[in-house]
Order: C-alpha cells, then structure tokens, then sequence
C-alpha cells in the first residue's frame, strides 16, 4: 500500500525548544528533543536549531525566561524561521505570550502529534478520533484566537465596549466545538458498534495484537506474518489505522492486529480518543510487544508503553517482548585497561539476549524483520504460545494443538 502522495513540497524551517530541569537532566532533554527533531520531519518541517534552557520548571507566562525567549527571537527573526516547537504542552496564555513575542507559529509537542496524525488518517475512524483530538486540544486554548480584540481595544482588557463582543463570541466559538465535540463522540460509539459485531463476527479465534513504541517496527513484521502489504516506512506514527489479518502457522490460524505506535509524553485526551482503535489491544488474548534494540534508550520506551497499556487497563495481559532491529544494534567495545564500569552503550548484544531471556523466563526473542532473522523462531514460539491460548478456550478440541511430531513416530 503506497502512502497517498503529498501535492504540496515545500518545506518549513523549524526551531525547537526544550527545558532541562531538575527532573529532566541534559541528557534526557537531549533524548527528547531528538524524538521531536524526528516528528518535526516526519510532519514536513526542517529543524535548523535547538534550543535548551536550564529552569527548575516551564515558565506559566513564556514556558522559557524572558532573556531566552529574546535570545530565539532575535535568532528567528535574524534566519527568518517559519515556525518555533515547544517540547511540552503549552497552555493558551503560554502560547499566546510567545506568540506575540515571536511573530510566527507556534507548536507544542501535542499539536505536532495531532497535525502528523491528521495527516496519516486514511479511514473514516482514524479522521473522526483525530478531529476529536484536536477539539480537545482546541477548546481550553480558544482565547488566542481573540487576541485581536486586545489590539483593538489598546489595552490588555480589550477597551470599553469590545471586551462583552469578545466573551460573546468565545462563547460562541466554546458552544460550536463542543456541540462538533458530541457529534464526533456519537460517529465514534456507532463506529465502535459496528467494530464490535464485526469483532463477534471473526469467530473464536485467538487474537493477538502488536503493540510498541513508534517506528520500532511493528508494520514491517505484520508484513512478514501476514504476507500483507500494510503502509511501513522508517517515520513516527507511520500506522494509524488498525490493521487486522488472519494468519495461519503451520495448521493453526488467528487473527494478527496492527495498532497505533506509542509515545512519550502522549495526552490522555489523546489515548482516550483513540478508544476504537486500542479496543483491539484490550480484547486481544496474547500481546507481542515489539521493541528496537537498536535504540540507544530503548529501555525507557518499553516503560512508555507499558504504562500506556496500564492506562488502558491492558497492562496485565500475556505478553511476549520482541526485540527487533538486531541487525543495527551497534556497541562500544571498552579497551581491556578501562576499569570505569560498563554503561549501556558498553553492553553487547549477546549479553542482552542473556539478561533478558533470564528475566523474562524465555518470553522474549530477537529478530530482524527487515532481514527476516529468526522469524523461523518466532514462529515456533507463536504457534506454541496461541496453541496452549486455545487449548485453554477449547478443553476438547485437540485438532490444532499440539501437532504429532513426525520425528517421533515409529
């Protein structure tokens, strides 16, 4: 399936903006803003700077202080910038302050996440859930799109006579997106009806759903085990929509569910719109949650997800790790007479393999999917694993599982 194609080349330049804080060390802030040079890209932006502030906490008025904001202000005006991104949620007066500091637009993390959602919906499901996303995001921060009446006006109160026609129209402007807001919920429950006969409709089989962190990989496998032609390349949220497809191992068949990729930082207005699409995950029986080994902070994304499907009460579900990307796991051999202690840039891929297998009692495997290594095994662990899953569900009926093995027969 072929991304539908974008009419428009031209590219934005883009600054960004991050705090390093007493719970966000350097490092992290780094990390962070790596993941949001990432989605600046995968929106169509080019990032041409950073920058980062060191404060105990985003500033209520400017989220950075005031000598910083003049710092990228005189930056962006000097190298004409189209726009500035803020790696936090901003709150209206925030964004309105910045706003009338800068002269350009203004993004935080949520509505980059939402416009890069917008843009990858293809179904009628994924379009509702995202534009209820952003009426979500839209109506606590209405006030700055009245900014003009202040202008207007000549003082911060919006001058006699202005400041009624302002209310009234912010008002009016609350009463639209939250009458739009009721309408889309309503499309959602009934798409969420129809999702659920046609859920009843698949039979018994078990179901598994692929969870994970954004880009790690998810699509690429469903490919591989479905023989499918799902959307994949190397951009966040490449995959909105859920997919599903029944897949046969050997001699026994379920279902295999693709779903929207994870991330940091994710608004729960935002996971709860996306209800429908995480309803696979919920009533799945078995979930593979697929991690990229070859991400140097791989082991705080799979705590993201795992909290994230805490949060939609699928946190204690039978679950199998699957560490793709073995094949761009790279390391940093330490020299033989450096006794400072190894960190995880130091640790081999062979020693992961032996610390995880050892903790997770043999529930995880690692793979290549784009390589096609070891798939072989997975597959084996698979039809074991969904094997004992429906000899659970069905006590008498041994047709699937477990297969005679041929070798053993005299």
């Amino acid at each position: 399936m072929k991304e539908p194609a974008i009419t428009d080349t031209s590219v934005e330049t883009a600054a960004l903006v991050a705090l390093i804080t007493p719970h966000q060390d350097e490092r992290k802030t780094n990390e962070y803003l790596d993941e949001l040079a990432f989605l600046a890209e995968t929106a169509g932006a080019e990032v041409v700077k950073r920058f980062t502030q060191r404060l105990d906490g985003p500033n209520s008025i400017s989220y950075v202080g005031k000598g910083k904001l003049q710092e990228i202000k005189a930056w962006v005006a000097d190298n004409e910038v189209a726009m500035v991104i803020f790696d936090d949620e901003l709150s209206a007066k925030q964004i309105r302050n910045i706003e009338k500091e800068l002269e350009v637009k203004i993004l935080d993390r949520t509505s980059l996440i939402l416009d890069i959602f917008a843009m990858r919906a293809q179904s009628s499901n994924a379009k509702t859930q995202v534009e209820l996303a952003q009426n979500k995001y839209m109506l606590p921060r209405l006030t700055r799109l009245w900014t003009h009446l202040e202008r207007q006006g000549g003082g911060s109160g919006g001058g006699v006579g202005l400041r009624g026609p302002g209310e009234t129209q912010l008002e009016l402007d609350r009463r639209i997106i939250l009458n739009r807001m009721a309408l889309l919920k309503q499309r959602l429950a009934d798409i969420d009806r129809q999702q659920e006969t046609q859920r009843k409709n698949r039979g018994q089989l078990i179901r598994v759903a692929l969870v994970g962190y954004t880009n790690v990989g998810k699509s690429t496998l469903m490919n591989l085990l479905a023989k499918s032609e799902v959307f994949a390349e190397n951009k966040l949220f490449a995959t909105l929509d859920t997919t599903v497809r029944k897949v046969t191992i050997q001699n026994l068949p379920f279902l295999l569910s693709d779903t929207v990729g994870f991330i940091r930082k994710l608004p729960t207005d935002l996971i709860e719109s996306f209800k429908s699409t995480l309803d696979e995950v919920r009533e799945a029986d078995l979930l593979l949650h697929i991690v990229d080994i070859s991400h140097p902070d791989f082991q705080e994304q799979i705590s993201v997800v795992e909290k994230t499907l805490a949060d939609i009460d699928s946190g204690g579900k039978p679950t199998i790790i699957i560490f793709n990307k073995i094949d761009a796991y790279t390391y940093v051999k330490k020299d033989e007479d450096d006794l400072t202690p190894k960190t995880k840039e130091n640790i081999t891929l062979e020693e992961l393999e032996r610390t995880w297998m050892a903790k997770m009692n043999d529930n995880c495997l690692f793979i290549s999917a784009k390589n096609k290594e070891n798939i072989d095994k997975l597959k084996d662990v698979l039809y074991k694993r969904i094997g004992e899953l429906h000899a659970q569900r069905f006590p008498y009926n041994d047709f699937l599982y477990p297969m005679p093995d041929p070798e053993s027969e005299d």
